[in-house]
């Protein structure tokens, strides 16, 4: 039979009737003919409740226990929506990572998938399983210990089973009907799009979109798995949702897909470093080892043998970036007069794989932030995408303005 990976967040199962509305939303995919794989979340909010509830037993605590505790949300979710498909007259069992087995590496609480055998779900789907309730989010280490993916790990875990059982599609089933050019609570001309390649997903989730998370985009462009991404709120139909597919299953592109946006940015500014060949490693090599994640970098023209070094992260990392380049100067790594760092910005990108093959993108995205009076910090720009630091007070009019510019709201 053909096989369909079906996947719910947490607030598709967060209590008992919305298992229920889920069960009947996978009966009938096994109405159709479909073996089916449901990898299922925490219920929601549970995951955090756990987090904290292990934060609270000490600031230095044990990793591997660390996920054996927050891996629990889903086995509860697992068992409640089998027992509920069994219920309802259909064979189905729950799965937990280790039981599959989901292989990963040793990463505790960021570990990355190596491989999912399919001799034991397969066996099962063969003895007359129609349904595997596999708990997302989690797997098993070489040293035989539970791991987990780390946050958003179960669009991930369903990408990972798709490839794997080599599925018809993935349906990503969240509290969204799909994918926007933009946050609709920013515009309401936000047009929910029929179809998205891989490449503007990838783009668009890496820069701030919440739908889905990076890696499992990454992932189902490596397997070209289809991915649907589609509300469990909403009535079920063929055409529902948004396609996430290969650039050549899309008829004909817009030049901008969707406006993408990260509130939450700091810029910071090493001014007048030497102009020397390993500056730039000197600087970034101990961000890096500090897990500060650099973004948009900007060095400026040389004078005097000496120059300044721009760069963008997340808000939240300014101290330990600050703290990593001091260090590294302490010792001598690397030298500047001064270090500035402005905590009020924010990141507005337009992406689309139309911009290949059409000219003048940045220049209307530059001519329409100027007619709004706002001013760009720093620019980067890539095949598909073309991103800006703005101040943050000018964030959700910038994005207003782009989706204008760019007649976003237009099929």
């Amino acid at each position: 039979m053909p096989r369909l990976v079906m996947k719910f967040g947490g607030t598709s199962v967060a209590n008992l009737d919305r298992i229920r509305r889920v069960a009947k939303r996978v009966g009938v995919e096994v109405a159709k003919g479909y073996d089916v794989i449901v990898v299922v979340s925490a219920m929601s909010g549970k995951t955090n409740e756990l987090v904290g509830w292990v934060g609270e037993t000490g600031a230095f605590y044990d990793a591997r226990e660390y996920d054996a505790v927050v891996s629990s949300g889903e086995n509860v979710t697992a068992g409640l929506l089998a027992l509920t498909l069994q219920e309802n007259g259909i064979d189905a069992r729950s799965w937990q990572g280790w039981q599959v087995p989901v292989q990963t590496n040793s990463s505790h609480s960021s570990a990355r998938i190596a491989a999912i055998p399919s001799d034991n779900l397969d066996a099962k789907f063969a003895g007359g399983m129609r349904v595997a309730v596999v708990a997302g989010f989690q797997g098993i280490s070489p040293e035989g210990r539970i791991t987990t993916l780390g946050r958003g790990g179960s669009d991930t875990t369903a990408v990972a089973f798709a490839a794997a059982f080599d599925a018809e599609r993935c349906d990503i089933y969240t509290d969204v009907d799909g994918v926007y050019t933009t946050d609709p609570r920013i515009t309401s001309k936000a047009r929910k799009l029929d179809r998205i390649a891989f490449e503007e997903m990838l783009e668009l989730a890496s820069l701030g979109a919440k739908v889905l998370q990076t890696r499992s985009v990454e992932l189902a462009m490596r397997y070209k798995v289809k991915l649907r991404v589609l509300s469990s709120f909403e009535e079920m139909s063929d055409d529902a949702g948004t396609l996430v597919c290969d650039e050549e299953d899309i008829m004909e592109s817009n030049v901008v897909a969707g406006v993408a946006f990260s509130r939450d940015e700091a810029k910071m500014t090493l001014v007048s470093v030497a102009d020397r060949p390993g500056v730039s490693a000197a600087i970034f090599g101990p961000l890096a080892e500090a897990g500060v994640n650099v973004d948009m970098i900007v060095q400026n023209i040389a004078e005097d043998g000496r120059t300044d070094m721009t760069f963008s992260l997340p808000v939240d990392q300014v101290a330990r970036a600050e703290k990593a380049v001091r260090d590294a100067m302490a010792r001598a790594e690397i030298n500047f007069h001064d270090l500035i760092a402005d905590e009020g910005v924010s990141k507005v990108s337009v992406v689309g794989i139309g911009m290949r093959s059409h000219a003048g993108v940045a220049a209307r995205m530059f001519k329409a932030l100027s007619a709004e009076g706002i001013n760009i910090k720093v620019i980067t720009t890539s095949e598909i995408k073309i991103s800006v630091l703005i101040d943050r007070k000018y964030m959700e009019l910038a994005v207003q303005a782009l989706h204008d510019a760019f007649e976003l709201e237009k099929v």
